[in-house]
């Protein structure tokens, strides 16, 4: 079955850290570049980084300013699966957390995506 899974959410308090997973099977990761996205409840979806596809050459990732400083996004190839660390996580960061086959910053927007993941639910409340 050809899907992407994202897992690791959960309820954390304001300053903690989660860190989120995003598996892939039937198709491999390698040749797409990565986006994750988020929803918060009666907003719209904010594209919040995007890391490179593995053939690329230069590698890199980007990130919203919303989330720049405070969470990471990295890839293992041997496992096929995107990771996003989140470090001093806020309440503002509760949303339910999307990656995709495809990258785009800003709010709302068509994402060119072959694949979504189903999402994941990360609340951050004391």
């Amino acid at each position: 079955q050809v899907q992407l899974v994202e897992s690791g959410g959960g309820l954390v308090q304001p300053g903690g850290s989660l860190r989120l997973s995003c598996a892939a099977s039937g198709f491999t990761l390698d040749y797409y570049r990565i986006g994750w996205f988020r929803q918060a409840p009666g907003k719209e979806r904010e594209g919040i980084s995007c890391i490179s596809s593995s053939d690329s050459s230069d590698g890199s990732a980007d990130y919203a300013d919303s989330v720049k400083g405070r969470f990471t996004v990295s890839r293992d190839d041997a496992k096929n699966t995107v990771y996003l660390q989140m470090n001093s996580l806020q309440p503002e960061d509760t949303a339910v957390y999307y990656c995709a086959t495809d990258c785009l910053f800003g709010v709302g927007g068509i994402v060119g995506a072959d694949y979504w993941g189903q999402g994941t639910q990360v609340t951050v409340s004391s």
